[in-house]
Parts: C-alpha cells; structure tokens; sequence
C-alpha cells in the first residue's frame, strides 16, 4: 500500500473515530485499515490516535499530522489533474447528497449527460430529506435548501426557491378554498418536519415586516417531501413547498395553489464542502455543472 493510500485511510479513521465505520465506508477489511494506520505510525515514529476499547481519538500530533495529511491528499489530486484537457479526463468516486425533491425533479433527469461527459467518474448519490453529516459520512459535497447551520463548512451560494401553497381538488371540494389567512381556521395542514415530535407552528407567511406564523390543525405529519406530496394529493390537507417540486402535479391537475398571495419565505439553496486550500477537480466540475442545473429555477 502507498503512502497516499494510508495517509487516506488514517483520516476516515480520525473522521469517523473508528476502525470499523472507516473500514465500512471505504470498503475495505478492518484488518487492512490497522494495518495502514499502524504501518503510518511507523514509519512516522509517532502515535497518531489514542485507541481504547470504547472510542479512538487523535493525540496531540495526530490533530498535526490529520490538517497537513487533508492539504496534501487535496493538492496530491490537484497535481495529477491540472495538466489534464478536457472533462473526459477527471476520474474516481465522488459523493455527494441532494434533497430528494430536487433529486428527482431535476438534477437525475440531466445526471447522464454529465456522466456521458466524464466517463471515468464514479458518482455515489444519496437522497434523502436528513442532514447528512459531510466529513464522518464522507461525502464530497452536498446541495442544502434552508439552514446552514454546520461549522467548519465552506458554503457556496446558489440562489432561493420559491415557494407556493397547494391543496388537492378533493381537498378543495370538500373543504373549500381558503380566501386568506383568517379562513385557516377552518382547514388543515399536512405537517412537514424532518424530526418526528417536532412539527411547525402553523402556516407561514412572508412579508415586508418578516415571517408570521398562523396557527392550523392537521393529522398528519411527515419527514418525506415526498410524502408530503402524496398526501396533499390524497385530499388530507394543505402544503407549502418548493414550487419546482410541485410543478408537474399543478400541471397534471392533481393539485391545485391557494392563497397566492401568501407564499411562505423562499428558502435558500447552498452547496456545502469541506474547507479546503484546495478542492479535487472532480468536485469543482460538479458543482459547476449542478448550479448550472438548478440557476433556471432559481432567483
């Protein structure tokens, strides 16, 4: 094994404190994962991670050795690309993670032309509506609509998403349509929240003076955006959400929008990386190309 490939491993290692996730996520045996690290050690001639039965963390020259070991590995990938031509060239893994409604609706549908464009990547995509840790899951970059709340974290600006509020016709002929915000009181919500327990005040809406919130019931909450979908389509109540994600169902008249005049707040959209001095071209021709994607449906 290289020493590039050990000083790799190391940081997952430290990343994950543990042998077994490192091992898990990067496919290989445990045993290979010590053996790399122990062989790291050596040849070093310090301790780089305190190991106990309950947890390993990083000595003192272990912190050291992980800062310089992430610029090397970073500017390692910078030097074997930068003489390179032409995106075919770009080669590797690259993972990443993307809300599952923006996901479907538009970055999947355009994935093979970037693929067809660099045949030699190997792309890893997740899909989900939780939060992914970026640095223990080891994910390259990830797309975030709303909060930003990680530290440590570069953060690429893309623009924001309008929001709209729909019902379903069966909805609509059983409950009405809602002339404005008073009249609420006699509808229902479908409750979107990414921690079950935990569920929004009410309906939102934006204006000049900030958000007000306006108190709904509902039965139902989810923690799926397409979830959230389904059941505002089988009739149990009213949505606000993106409204790219809700276009084909406007489209096909299987929702319909109410209350226009009072959108909730457009959520912002963001591309989040590990800070870097320097970022592998893989990653960077990525996100280039997916805020390309996603600028025609931004503001």
């Amino acid at each position: 094994m290289d020493r590039a490939e050990a000083i790799r491993i190391f940081l997952r290692v430290a990343e994950l404190n543990s042998f077994t996730q490192a091992a898990d996520t990067l496919g290989l045996p445990r045993s290979t994962v010590s053996e790399a690290v122990q062989g790291l050690e050596s040849r070093l001639g310090v301790r780089l991670l305190q190991r106990t039965t309950r947890k390993v963390s990083l000595t003192h020259d272990g912190m050291v050795f992980y800062e310089r070991g992430r610029d090397l590995l970073a500017d390692l990938d910078e030097i074997q690309t930068m003489f390179q031509h032409g995106g075919s060239e770009i080669s590797g893994r690259l993972r990443v993670d993307l809300p599952l409604g923006l996901a479907t609706a538009l970055v999947v549908p355009r994935l093979p032309e970037f693929l067809a464009a660099h045949p030699r990547l190997e792309v890893e995509l997740g899909s989900t509506d939780r939060l992914v840790d970026l640095v223990r899951e080891g994910y390259d970059c990830v797309l975030r609509v709303g909060g930003t709340a990680d530290s440590g974290l570069m953060v690429r600006h893309l623009g924001v998403l309008s929001q709209i509020n729909c019902a379903s016709p069966s909805y609509v002929a059983t409950h009405g349509i809602p002339t404005d915000p008073d009249d609420l009181r006699g509808h229902r919500l479908v409750y979107y929240a990414s921690v079950l327990g935990r569920r929004p005040d009410g309906f939102e809406i934006a204006s000049e003076d900030g958000v007000r919130m306006v108190p709904v019931g509902g039965l139902l909450t989810v923690n799926n955006s397409q979830t959230y979908e389904a059941a505002c389509i089988a009739g149990l109540g009213i949505i606000q959400a993106p409204e790219v994600s809700l276009l084909p169902h406007l489209t096909a008249g299987r929702l319909v929008e109410v209350l226009p005049a009072c959108r909730a707040a457009p959520m912002p959209v963001v591309l989040m990386y590990a800070g870097r001095r320097h970022l592998p071209k893989r990653t960077r021709i990525f996100m280039d190309w997916l805020a390309d994607v996603l600028r025609p449906h931004l503001r």
